[in-house]
């Protein structure tokens, strides 16, 4: 490893030390999963400096990749196991696929701007993340065909409700974390036991707003 790998590999762990750890997250999976992915190889050139800070970084077409603090809280909020399988609606930079990928047996990410999608799976790729498939896609949809999923990951907020396509697609047990709301958001988590979801609301929170296929052609 050259020198600029320890570096990175130095300022991962104390990016995990400092802004997660210390809050909170205890979860030794997650722990190390946040501790082993490259953080700098999702981001673009000109913010690699920036990397391993405590806040969330643009990527453009309105999107960002999270704070690192919010991934692993997420993360761990699904309560994962190796043998699960995850599907993460809005793929953005990979990286928190890349987290769960990790942990688990099999992730689905699925995100609606086709820049992002190609870049996102040339960088797992490129990783050797062989257990992520990505697609682009309206992720309000989910991705029924390859339902159910113990765990489900939402990155973008809906503004009133999660989409109960998400809903239908989770299996018994399974959780859902998603942040909800437009000018003030709070990170919610869902569980399914037998017909009917259970609701947690947890802190504020703040992430991009949920798109579809036709906010996105409006905006192109």
């Amino acid at each position: 490893m050259d020198n600029r790998g320890v570096d990175d590999r130095e300022r991962r762990l104390a990016m995990v030390r400092s802004q997660v750890e210390a809050r909170g997250v205890s979860d030794p999976t997650v722990l190390m999963a946040m501790r082993t992915v490259p953080r700098h190889e999702f981001v673009q050139k000109d913010l690699y400096e920036s990397a391993y800070e405590d806040h969330a970084l643009t990527l453009g077409h309105g999107s960002t990749i999270s704070q690192p603090y919010v991934v692993a809280h997420m993360t761990e909020l699904c309560e994962l196991t190796p043998s699960c399988r995850v599907l993460e609606v809005g793929t953005g930079s990979g990286y928190q696929a890349a987290v769960l990928a990790e942990i688990v047996e099999q992730v689905y990410t699925i995100e609606i701007h086709e820049p992002l999608v190609r870049l996102a799976a040339e960088r797992l790729k490129r990783l050797c993340y062989r257990n992520v498939t990505v697609r682009l896609g309206d992720g309000r949809a989910g991705w029924p065909e390859a339902a159910p999923f113990d765990a489900i990951v939402v990155t973008a907020a809906p503004a009133h409700e999660v989409p109960a396509a998400l809903f239908d697609q989770l299996a018994p047990g399974g959780r859902l974390v998603a942040p909800v709301g437009e000018s003030r958001q709070f990170l919610e988590t869902y569980r399914r036991e037998g017909d009917q979801v259970s609701r947690t609301r947890g802190a504020g929170v703040r992430f991009v707003p949920m798109v579809g296929a036709e906010d996105d052609s409006a905006s192109a």
